[in-house]
Parts: C-alpha cells; sequence; structure tokens
C-alpha cells in the first residue's frame, strides 16, 4: 500500500454507521401521549395500546444521586425494579416528569411507572403534576425550537431571503462593474468596519482591493428581525433602516470560559453538563449551510439551546455568500435566542475543506470577506464571529496577515484561533507563541486606527487551570477555547475559575455521568429510541473522559493533555472501572443509568484500539 492507503487505515474506525433501535411494535406517539391520532385509521403508526404493553420492555431504574457508590455494584436498585413492563407504585421514576410534571413520551416512556397508574380495564392513566407543570410552563425546556412549517418552505425553496437577494446583486453589479472597467459611484461603499462606525452614515469608506469589495447601497438594505413571513417579504418595497455597527451586540468575553463547539460530542446533554461545571460561553455543533438551507431537521437541531447556557452561539459552515448569506437571515428571524453565530474557518477534514468550506476559507479572503460582510447585514443586530486556524499548510502561518484585516474590515465582534495549521489536524503541540504573534499584530492595527477591542480567544492543548492562566498570561488573549480538555474533564472550567487543579473523586466522576444521562433522557426522549440515542451519546461522552489520570496517580502537576498513563488499578474500583479502554465497559456504565443495551445494538468506538477482540469487543 501507499504512504496515503496506510494513513486512512490507521487508528480510526472509518465506516461508523449507527441505526435507531424501535420496539417491535411501534405505537404512534400522539397517541401514547393524548390518547388520539388526527390521522385515525390512516396513520401509519400502531393504536393497539394493549398489544405494545404486552410487548413493551420492562421498566428502567434510573438512579438518583443518593444511589451511587463507588464500590460494587455502584448503583443501588431495588429489589422490586423490573417485576413488570410497568412497575407502578415502585421506586421507579421519570426523570422528566419528575422535574417539570409531564413525559411528552406518555405510555411510550420507558420509566413509565413513576407516571403511569394501571386502570381496572387494562387501560393505563398518564398522571401529571399540574403544580410543577405551571411553574415551568413559562420556561420552555429547549430555546430556538424550528418548527415544521418554516422547515418545509426552506426544503421547497419558498422562504423569502430579502437581504440575501439584494446583498447578491448588489454583489453581482459591482463585479459587472469591475469587469467593464468603470468605477463605483462615490459614497456607495459603506462596508469596511471604519465607515460604520463613522457620524455620517454617507460617508464614504475606503475600499481594499480584492478583499473588502462589495458595496451595497444603503437604501436597498432590509434589515432582519422580523418573524412573520408577510413582513419578511414587505421587507422587499419598504425597507427598514439598515444596522450600524454602534448597534451591534457587543460580545464582552473577558472573565468567560469557552466551550468549542464540537461535532458529535458537543451536544446539548454535554453543554449542560459543562454549563453546570463552570462554562460561561457554549457554541453547538457545527452546522452546514447548505444542509440548514434545505430545511434539513437534523441541522437544525443543533441550533437548540438550553436555558442554563449563559451565552449561547451558532456554528456554520460553507463555502459562499450565496450558501452562508441566506442562511444567517433565516436564524436571524427564526431563532431568537442567539448570542451570536461564529463563522467556521478552522474545520481540517477533508469532506469540508475539499468543499471550499471550513480551513479552505483561510486562503480565499476575498470571499471570506464577502461571507463576512453579508453575514453581518443579515444577523442585523446579533454579532458575528469567527474561528480560525492558524494556516493551511505547515510551516506556512497566515493567520498574523489574516486577523488584523477582518478585524478591521469586516466587522468580527470575536476571533477565535486554534494553534495549529489544517495540515497537522490534532498532532503535535499547538503554537502559542505563533498565536501571540496574531493577537499582537491584531492589537497594533486597532492602537493605530482607533479600533474598538475585539475578543480574541486562543486554542489547543489546554488540560488544566495552569495551562489556561498561563496561556492567557504570556499570550495577551482574552481568554482560551477548551475543546478536548473538556471532553477529557468537563470540570475543567470549575478548575479554571477556582483557579486549582481538582483531585475529582470517582463517586463525583460518575455523578457527572448521570447527569449527563438524565439530560440525554430530557433532550432525545424516554422512549426506546431516545434511552439507545442517550446511550449512543453516553459511551461516546466516557470514550474521552477514560483518558483522564487521577491526580492521585501523577508524578508531576498538572496532567498534559499528550500523557499517556500505564495500566493502573486506582484507588477504589469505581475508579479502576472509569480508567478502562475497552469499549464492553463503557456500555456496562451506560447500563447503570440506561437499564440493560438491547439486543441487536452495538457501540463502535472511534478508535480500533478501544474494540478489544475485535467484533465481539464492541458491546
Amino acid at each position: 500500500m501507499s504512504k496515503e492507503e496506510k494513513k486512512k487505515q490507521r487508528g480510526s474506525n472509518k465506516g461508523r454507521r449507527w441505526a435507531k433501535m424501535h420496539e417491535e411494535l411501534d405505537l404512534c406517539w400522539r397517541f401514547a401521549d393524548t390518547g388520539t391520532c388526527e390521522f385515525g385509521e390512516k396513520c401509519r403508526y400502531s393504536h393497539d395500546i394493549p398489544g405494545y404493553m404486552a410487548a413493551k420492555p420492562k421498566d428502567i431504574y434510573f438512579p438518583r444521586s443518593s444511589d451511587l457508590s463507588a464500590h460494587p455494584p455502584h448503583v443501588a436498585a431495588p429489589l422490586e425494579v423490573g417485576e413488570t413492563a410497568a412497575s407502578v407504585g415502585s421506586s421507579i421514576f421519570c426523570p422528566v416528569h419528575d422535574k417539570i410534571g409531564t413525559c411528552r413520551q406518555g405510555i411510550k416512556c420507558r420509566f413509565l411507572g413513576g407516571h403511569g397508574k394501571k386502570m381496572e380495564d387494562g387501560t393505563y392513566s398518564i398522571l401529571e403534576g399540574p403544580e410543577k407543570k405551571l411553574t415551568t410552563a413559562a420556561t420552555p425546556a429547549e430555546l430556538n425550537y424550528m418548527p415544521g412549517s418554516v422547515l418545509k418552505l426552506l426544503r421547497t425553496k419558498k422562504y423569502p431571503f430579502p437581504i440575501t437577494q439584494q446583498y447578491l446583486k448588489a454583489l453581482q453589479n459591482t463585479k459587472d462593474t469591475n469587469e467593464s472597467g468603470v468605477e463605483a459611484e462615490a459614497g456607495t461603499v459603506v462596508d469596511t468596519r471604519r465607515a460604520m462606525m463613522t457620524r455620517d452614515p454617507g460617508q464614504e469608506a475606503l475600499n481594499t482591493p480584492g478583499f473588502c469589495s462589495a458595496p451595497v447601497p444603503p437604501e436597498l438594505e432590509p434589515a432582519p428581525g422580523k418573524s412573520s413571513m408577510a413582513e419578511a417579504e414587505a421587507q422587499m418595497d419598504t425597507p427598514d433602516v439598515p444596522f450600524r455597527f454602534q448597534e451591534k451586540r457587543r460580545l464582552n468575553w473577558s472573565d468567560k470560559t469557552y466551550l468549542a463547539p464540537l461535532t458529535t460530542v458537543g451536544n446539548l446533554p454535554f453543554r449542560r453538563l459543562c454549563a453546570g461545571w463552570g462554562a460561561d460561553i457554549t457554541c453547538g455543533e457545527m452546522g452546514l449551510a447548505r444542509s440548514f438551507l434545505a430545511g434539513s431537521k437534523e441541522e437544525w437541531s443543533l441550533v437548540r439551546r438550553h436555558p442554563s447556557e449563559k451565552m449561547f452561539g451558532v456554528q456554520v459552515a460553507g463555502s459562499k455568500p450565496a450558501l452562508l448569506v441566506p442562511t444567517a437571515e433565516v436564524i436571524a428571524r427564526e431563532c431568537k435566542d442567539v448570542d451570536f453565530v461564529d463563522l467556521n474557518c478552522g474545520c481540517p477534514i477533508d469532506l469540508v475543506y475539499q468543499t471550499g468550506s471550513g480551513s479552505a476559507l483561510l486562503d480565499a479572503p476575498g470571499k471570506l470577506s464577502r461571507i463576512l460582510i453579508g453575514m453581518n447585514r443579515a444577523l442585523g443586530e446579533i454579532p458575528v464571529t469567527v474561528k480560525l486556524r492558524t494556516g493551511v499548510k505547515e510551516g506556512k502561518n497566515t493567520s498574523h496577515k489574516l486577523m488584523p484585516r477582518i478585524g478591521e474590515e469586516c466587522n468580527v465582534a470575536a476571533m477565535t484561533l486554534h494553534g495549529r495549521t489544517r495540515q497537522q489536524r490534532y498532532t503535535r503541540l499547538a503554537d502559542w507563541s505563533y498565536i501571540k504573534e496574531c493577537v499582537d499584530a491584531v492589537r497594533a492595527a486597532e492602537s493605530d486606527k482607533a479600533l474598538p477591542r475585539v475578543p480574541i480567544f486562543g486554542g489547543g492543548d489546554c488540560y488544566s487551570s495552569r495551562d489556561y492562566w498561563e496561556d492567557v498570561q504570556n499570550t495577551g488573549v482574552d481568554g482560551v477555547m477548551v475543546a478536548r480538555g473538556a471532553l477529557i474533564k468537563p470540570w475543567i472550567f470549575t478548575e479554571i475559575k477556582e483557579r486549582r487543579e481538582w483531585d475529582i473523586s470517582s463517586r463525583e466522576r460518575l455523578e457527572g455521568l448521570r447527569k449527563f444521562a438524565e439530560y440525554g433522557l430530557d433532550h432525545f426522549g424516554t422512549d426506546t429510541a431516545g434511552v439507545n440515542t442517550t446511550r449512543r451519546y453516553l459511551c461516546e461522552a466516557i470514550s474521552f473522559q477514560y483518558r483522564y489520570v487521577p491526580l492521585g496517580l501523577l508524578e508531576v502537576l498538572p496532567g498534559r493533555i499528550n500523557d499517556r498513563a500505564p495500566l493502573f488499578r486506582g484507588r477504589d474500583e469505581l475508579e479502576t472501572l472509569l480508567a478502562s479502554p475497552d469499549s464492553r465497559d463503557w456500555v456496562k456504565i451506560s447500563e447503570m443509568f440506561l437499564g440493560p443495551a438491547p439486543e441487536g445494538w452495538t457501540f463502535t468506538p472511534k478508535h480500533k484500539s478501544n474494540a478489544y477482540g475485535g467484533e465481539e469487543g464492541q458491546g
């Protein structure tokens, strides 16, 4: 095999596939919750409740915090649990119903014993807690829920994009003008950050050739933020006054901790867990602009936010203004609980890079500027941030030239810089000396031209409180975006805020996994499909957390992200279990909270070295 072929086969299970697990008799969820279904006999799902209850798996006992122990069996479940399909009146409780007084899964809930009562005629009555329902009605469980009507408009290409149409038209006019050799009229270029800061909105701005050269007449620019389609369409004829730079929300990120957007593992339950441990800024998983515009339900689920997230952003990836500007316009109009939108210019994976998205934008500054300017216009008062890498090719760093330009001319509200090139991916240590060079270049440009200070966060190899504060002190960044350090140690945000290394106990770590399972059930659902989706992501989380080496076993403090400890026996049996690299043990831990894994369900670890014994080691 060639070197490239060997590289493709090394290290990871490339073809992981995840299938949803359904019950033998798929009961209609509407009928299970309310006892009625608008489709009646035409419904594709079953309405046979007695038959469903006869085939339904046994209830699952979800442990409370008091049930956990560092000694086997680690979870103390009552003896009567699991005797019947719905152990009504037993110690079983539904974690969702217990918090909000209702459960949207109804009879399909795998914790039915906590809120279901079997009647004399064999039917089941769903119990509700009216007091809890009243107290939680004003605070929805999740925010930024995208209605099906909007998704349908996107899928059928009927969603109105007044701002995008005007902006792309202006871009095309500029292109035609430049090709014909005719100069643009004075006073029409208002795209640079300097022009937006002036008191006179009609003052002519400087235009950098080949970079921020996308003039849009301000009288053609409609304002975003309208909630109805009729008002959005009305913007085409009677546009509102456009937002100026001073009206943009300012991001005050000083002394804030930032959880990086993490594909697959940075889901809402994990972000809730990190927010509970002190993460101030969270960002959703990277979403593809093309899938957003196609009305993908899965893609739009990435913008969901929990109320516990103090400052929340949405990250998007795309290759051109025609994709990213309309995506920003939809987000601005439909998602009212978004604090910022982050443009991904750092994703190194081939599938993204080869389409011209992610880190490919680092080598296309002209296109990048047009994207940022258009997104700023479409988002209105919502600020735009950028996530970058040091460059594309190893040894050819370019961000020290790019960052001052986009900071000055493209009106970005904040920048984050990962200290590796696209070619390095996640190998070698992050180059923090170069991050300092980039910070100095941006601060010098701001000082020379009297520009507002833009927050800059660095990233790479932050695994402890000492790493964090040394990086902040030595480089001048406003903070450090924590990624893999948070996957291995979700409690790292507590360490950072308290400026200490936490020798967390195995019992406390198990409580963190219990909370993750609880948040997963709340997000994905308490039916069979939701339980096993939660199980999959819980195993993904453990696949990182097992790498944590307890402080009591280290010879030198703090531990480093690239340290690999030899096999060790923990201070108790639970600590040893949590450090197991065998994926079968990860599934065993998930069964403490989510019951036995169903027959046919498997967890394929990302790294082959964790699948001991080949196929039989995959859960």
